[in-house]
């Protein structure tokens, strides 16, 4: 029990550890390294995440986004975006978020956020994609989160009379008011009365309505989405890796959607989606755990053929078996491989092939799942071990088709 125990343990540490890698390598492959120092420059509030990593984490938080909502940086960086939502969070809004996420695209709403002490307030949360100029990935999303400013406080005659009013016409004093002053009277009318609480959720679309935006915070977002793209541009340029928030790349046809890309990054184990549809069958999609195994980069993979995982010592009759037997003939196969890594050293990969199909039935990608094993058991087959995967990676690629469909329609 003791042994398992810390086998478990020493697997969250490695999860975690590479989790780390990653997060610091999504920005550290794309940007120079005095691009952090720059961006916590802009007087703007906003983050940065990577649609890419398991849990689409920040990997950057503004100084002025730590302060506004009071976190430190080592509570933000790896979190998701949903720890800043609360139980009076607007769903409407958070499904608009994941739908512009799935999409690819910007969005713009209200939303109601709440600081590390629990405090909520008003934001005009406005989120863009940046793609990859190489070759028209999605590489991150940036909110900006702009706080709306709030009215000024009632009166203590106003404030008498709205108690009277609750009391008598809950909906009318609710109905009328924006969000954000309403929520600073909840604290004091709370201690009145008893049944506040299924009042405000009675109420919560029809407020939710009455939440405007001015021109001034209006204009606040559009000139922070453009200094963050000239920083990012800029320094994306100094790597040779360019950025741009428009899809520059018409020939990439073949890209793994951020909403995909989320599904995909939950599964842990070593894999590969390649299209077999273009030229070479590159490979589209690679896991950290693919990352971990091969030593390489995840820019370094996307974009080539499986065959460079190859060496001087790797059977040329096995690669061929994975052309003909499997991609040609859209069948599964298990095979073993002598692959190299790149610090180049060798290992024996127990590859296991499966055609991944589309809601339509009709072949999308091939899935690739390695195993490493030593020498002496490269006879014995992973496919029991490895059809989780498959199964995994074709529930999400189905998922996503049936949601792109429904979304066309």
């Amino acid at each position: 029990m003791e042994h398992q125990q810390q086998q478990q343990q020493q697997q969250q540490q490695e999860s975690l550890s590479l989790g780390g890698m990653c997060i610091e390598e999504s920005i550290n492959s794309r940007y120079s390294i005095w691009v952090r120092e720059a961006l916590d420059e802009l007087p703007h509030c906003f983050t940065i995440t990577d649609p890419s990593i398991s849990g689409h984490p920040i990997v950057f938080a503004s100084k002025e986004f730590l302060k506004v909502f009071g976190y430190s940086r080592e509570e933000v960086i790896g979190r998701n975006g949903r720890m800043f939502q609360g139980i009076r969070t607007n769903r409407r809004s958070v499904m608009e978020i994941r739908y512009a996420v799935r999409e690819e695209k910007s969005v713009q709403v209200c939303l109601l956020n709440y600081r590390k002490n629990g405090t909520p307030f008003w934001i005009l949360f406005h989120m863009f994609p940046v793609f990859s100029k190489e070759d028209g990935r999605v590489i991150h999303f940036v909110g900006i989160q702009v706080p709306i400013m709030q009215k000024p406080r009632r009166s203590g005659s106003e404030f008498s009379r709205i108690r009277v009013n609750l009391c008598s016409e809950n909906r009318a004093v609710l109905g009328f008011c924006r969000r954000e002053v309403w929520s600073d009277t909840v604290a004091e009318l709370g201690r009145i009365s008893p049944n506040l609480d299924s009042v405000l959720a009675d109420d919560t679309e029809l407020t939710d309505n009455t939440c405007k935006v001015s021109d001034l915070e209006n204009q606040e977002a559009s000139n922070a989405m453009r200094n963050i793209l000239c920083m990012l541009t800029h320094y994306s340029q100094l790597t040779g890796r360019l950025v741009s928030d428009k899809r520059c790349c018409s020939s990439y046809m073949s890209r793994v959607g951020a909403s995909l890309n989320i599904s995909l990054a939950r599964i842990k184990q070593s894999f590969v989606l390649t299209d077999p549809h273009k030229p070479d069958i590159p490979i589209v999609y690679a896991s950290d755990a693919f990352l971990e195994l091969t030593g390489y980069t995840r820019h370094e993979v996307l974009g080539r053929s499986c065959r460079f995982l190859s060496g001087q010592q790797t059977d040329v009759s096995t690669q061929l078996q994975i052309t003909t037997n499997s991609i040609q003939t859209g069948k599964s196969r298990t095979m073993c491989i002598l692959n190299y890594r790149k610090d180049g050293s060798s290992f024996w990969n127990f590859l296991y092939m499966s055609p991944v199909r589309n809601a339509s039935g009709k072949i999308a990608y091939f899935v690739e799942v390695q195993k490493e094993v030593n020498h002496e058991n490269r006879n014995l087959s992973p496919e029991i071990r490895q059809l989780s995967v498959v199964g995994a990676v074709k529930i999400a690629v189905r998922s996503s088709g049936m949601i792109a469909t429904t979304s066309e329609s």
